[in-house]
């Protein structure tokens, strides 16, 4: 398997004010370089039900290595018994960009 460097993590919020205190507390702690936020519709299944839920999404961008503090700073943040956080490795990119984001951390 390929080892990125860089990475983007998903995770996704029932409410905006509390991706968005978590999204600034990962830029804030040089955890992300960035934090995007979409208000997205998720259906899926929870405990036998299909549900149907507005969400907030985040893409985080960090260096692969900080996955780790990421997901524990989520968790920490997170009211979902099991929150969506999932790693997604940047094969490619701007190099300025993934250079921008190594600095920022």
């Amino acid at each position: 398997m390929m080892n990125c460097e860089y990475s983007i993590i998903v995770s996704t919020f029932a409410d905006k004010d509390l991706a968005s205190i978590t999204a600034k507390l990962l830029v804030e702690q040089r955890l992300a370089a960035c934090v995007q936020m979409f208000p997205i519709d998720s259906i899926y299944r929870w405990k036998g039900e299909i549900c149907n839920d507005s969400e907030i999404m985040l893409l985080i961008k960090s260096r692969t290595d900080m996955f780790e503090k990421i997901a524990t700073t989520i968790k920490a943040n997170h009211p979902y018994e099991v929150p969506e956080i999932i790693k997604i490795p940047i094969t490619g990119g701007l190099p300025e960009y993934l250079t921008w984001i190594g600095e920022c951390i």
